[in-house]
Order: structure tokens, then sequence, then C-alpha cells
């Protein structure tokens, strides 16, 4: 497995400092190893209606980070938006998240950024699972990947 190391440095620097810890890049990569079958699709399999290694919907993800109820979270996707030349329209996102990675992952920030609750401990996989889950209510979940891919988001950025 190889994730996009790049990608993920290039949009949390984009973000500010404080969105930028090693909770966050743990939750960021063993999603996106969840979501995307260990980066091995952009595209939801099947052709479904999910983008990006992190695979939000044009009606879930995309427009939830574009209509949250926090302020902040709607402007600085709208600036990521801006600096990476992609109009502010829903489908105009939703399709660029498939070839930008960087775009992807700061909208991933973005929504894990939305959740009420902070961000779990490093090493706690149940507490991970449970933000995984409620954040990004995904349709067939697979639980029993999980451990395994957090536990290589827990090593890779140790």
């Amino acid at each position: 497995m190889t994730y996009p190391l790049q990608a993920i440095n290039e949009a949390l620097a984009m973000l500010p400092a404080k969105m930028d810890t090693r909770a966050a890049r743990v939750q960021l990569i063993a999603i996106g190893a969840q979501e995307s079958k260990d980066w091995e699709h952009r595209r939801q399999m099947g052709n479904g209606p999910a983008r990006g290694f992190w695979q939000f919907e044009k009606n879930g993800g995309v427009k939830g980070v574009m209509e949250h109820p926090l302020k902040t979270v709607r402007d600085l996707a709208r600036q990521v938006c801006a600096a990476r030349n992609c109009p502010w329209r829903r489908e105009t996102i939703w399709s660029n998240l498939e070839h930008d990675d960087v775009l992807a992952c700061a909208f991933a920030r973005l929504n894990l950024y939305g959740d009420p609750y902070a961000l779990p401990a490093i090493g706690d996989c149940d507490e991970a699972w449970d933000l995984y889950l409620r954040v990004w209510r995904p349709g067939e979940p697979h639980p029993e990947d999980w451990p395994e891919r957090y536990a290589l988001a827990v090593s890779l950025t140790a």
C-alpha cells in the first residue's frame, strides 16, 4: 500500500496549523485506506457515486463540507477550492476529487474538523472507528479491515 503522503502534506499546509496534528493524520490515513481499499480506488467500485481516496459523494460529504454549520469549515473549503483552481460548485468539486488528491484530503480534514468531538487519542482504535462511522457514515463499513488499517496509520505517523 502506498498512501499519498505528498497530497496529505500539501492539503494540511493549506489549512490552519492547528489542523495538522498526528491524530488528524492517523484518521486521514486510516479512513483513506478504508474508503479506497488501501489506496486503490479514487472512484467508488462499480462506478458508484463516491469520488477521491476519501470517497465523498456529491450530495454527501461534498455537500456536507460546503454547507457545514461551522463558517470556518465553509470558508476554508472555499479557500482550498480557490487555491486548487476548482470552482465553488458541488458538481465540479465532486468531479475534481477523483483526480486532485490535495483537494480530496483537504475536504476530508475539514469533514473531520466539523465533528463536534475531539479527535481520538493515538492508539484508540475503537474511538477512531466510532469517529469514522459517525462522520463518514459508510454504507458498507467492513469493521474487520479497520484494526489493521488503523494500526498501519499509527505506525506511518510515528
